[in-house]
């Protein structure tokens, strides 16, 4: 299973959720991303037949190994790309926005690139 956009945005949401609270449900989710049930729970069931998420008996989404170096991937993208644009003088929240729309389609290359410079810049 190819993931898209969502699905990465969903993993990352998870990823984030069970840093917070330890604990996710697919309410968690919906509630977080200001998405309808119904839908969250479709993007699980995608989710789990695509091996990035197992739902527990007790309504637990827990991340697979794939499913957490896909979130782990996008949450860096996120957090170094967001950095890279307050630096740069954009203000918070438009950093993060515009973050959130570019860590799904940014090349590993030119990720790469930006994380080793916003690395280096740090030690100056």
């Amino acid at each position: 299973m190819v993931l898209k956009e969502s699905g990465e945005m969903y993993l990352e949401t998870i990823y984030v959720l069970r840093q917070k609270k330890g604990f996710v449900r697919a309410i968690d989710v919906a509630t977080e991303l200001g998405y309808s049930k119904p839908s969250v729970s479709r993007a699980m069931g995608l989710l789990r037949d695509g091996g990035y998420i197992n739902v527990g008996q007790d309504g637990g989404i827990t991340l697979t190994d794939s499913g957490l170096e896909v979130a782990q991937r996008t949450y860096e993208r996120h957090t170094v790309l967001s950095e890279l644009f307050m630096r740069l003088g954009v203000d918070e929240e438009n950093a993060v926005n515009d973050a959130c729309k570019i860590e799904h389609v940014i090349s590993s290359v030119t990720f790469s690139a930006i994380k080793k410079h916003m690395e280096q810049y740090s030690k100056k």
